[in-house]
């Protein structure tokens, strides 16, 4: 059982990681090159990326993390060992603040923008209204993200120290 909280652990920190980057990378500078270019070019692009993010690899890593944080939770509960405080922590970071945030408010968000007809004045104010709303989301999920990996690191860190 041991072993396989170490595994887990580090494979959480991975996904939470590569997550991490990815929306770091969009609200650090995606987001803000989408909103300095004409509306409808900075829309079209928004509703090109929000199709094509939606692929075997990001959803794997996206929802595979979210599989191996519920499976961590899961375990962490059944067998309290050294660093489970953490590894939950780490799981309810991820699933709370990056698998809900993104269902909650990021879909919606991305359906109402995909929706919407880049040429009309209707989709300029609906894009206008996207662009913050959406980023605000996004900084949630990046620093849930940060924090998750950070609180795997922690728990793999206690999980090896307690290896005989």
């Amino acid at each position: 059982m041991h072993l396989a909280a170490i595994i887990f652990t580090f494979i959480a920190a991975l996904g939470s990681g590569l997550i991490a980057g990815l929306f770091f990378a969009f609200s650090n500078f995606v987001m803000k090159a989408l909103a300095s270019v004409a509306p409808e070019r900075g829309m079209a692009s928004m509703q090109a990326i929000n199709r094509t993010v939606l692929n075997p690899v990001f959803l794997g890593v996206f929802l595979g993390t979210a599989v191996i944080c519920a499976a961590a939770a899961i375990c962490v509960l059944w067998r309290w060992q050294p660093g489970a405080g953490w590894l939950l922590v780490g799981s309810v970071l991820y699933l709370a603040g990056v698998l809900m945030v993104t269902m909650v408010f990021n879909v919606p968000l991305n359906d109402l923008l995909a929706g919407a007809d880049v040429a009309s004045a209707e989709g300029v104010r609906i894009w206008q209204s996207y662009l913050p709303r959406w980023t605000m989301w996004n900084h949630v999920r990046t620093v849930a993200s940060l924090a998750a990996m950070a609180s795997f690191i922690m728990a793999f860190c206690r999980l090896r120290e307690s290896l005989p």
